[in-house]
């Protein structure tokens, strides 16, 4: 069994001993630099994906919630129409008598976001009429302000208090665990 645990102990260290070596002779620099500058449809994926993310989760403003949101779905078209790329490929029409051993490119995923741009374009529309009628009625776009509204409504329910709260998150009440659970009101 020991035997056994050095050789497992040797095989991990080998990986580990040629990373640093391949870090220290700076190959691996060169390759991620070198990533970034051939594979500039990708860097600007994670880019548009990064920044469309944090601004849908980060930003309190739900007008700049939908630009996110459309900043994130751009990085997903990027992505299907830069997977879809085949070097030396040619639009997929045969012409009778030519030969069908030639490279083609796969329409399919340009159908599939020329599809979900329309899509996308709908519920952009859609959200930015729900926050014309949110302004309208509230008078502000900002979610932390819209829930406190909300809560002081009454359309919300309050937060749960952290200490000696019962098993709803609301401190027990007495009457109520007498009467079975049920309240007067």
């Amino acid at each position: 069994m020991t035997g056994a645990l050095d050789a497992a102990v040797g095989a991990a260290s080998a990986p580990a001993s040629a990373l640093v070596s391949v870090l220290a002779s700076g190959t691996a620099a060169a390759s991620a630099v070198d990533v970034l500058t051939t594979r500039h449809a990708y860097v600007a994926f994670a880019l548009l994906l990064c920044i469309g993310l944090y601004m849908m989760i980060a930003n309190p403003n739900l007008v700049k919630k939908i630009i996110g949101l459309n900043l994130f779905q751009t990085a997903i078209f990027l992505l299907f129409i830069t997977s879809a790329y085949v070097e030396g490929g040619a639009i997929p029409i045969i012409s009778e008598g030519a030969a069908e051993t030639q490279t083609f490119v796969s329409p399919l995923p340009h159908v599939i976001v020329l599809t979900a741009i329309v899509v996308g374009v709908s519920l952009t529309a859609v959200g930015l009429a729900l926050c014309i009628r949110i302004y309208d009625e509230y008078g502000t776009l900002r979610t932390d302000v819209l829930r406190d509204l909300l809560r002081d409504e009454g359309s919300l329910p309050e937060r749960p208090a952290l200490g000696g709260a019962g098993a709803g998150g609301t401190p027990a009440d007495e009457s109520a665990v007498a009467d079975g659970g049920e309240t007067d009101e």
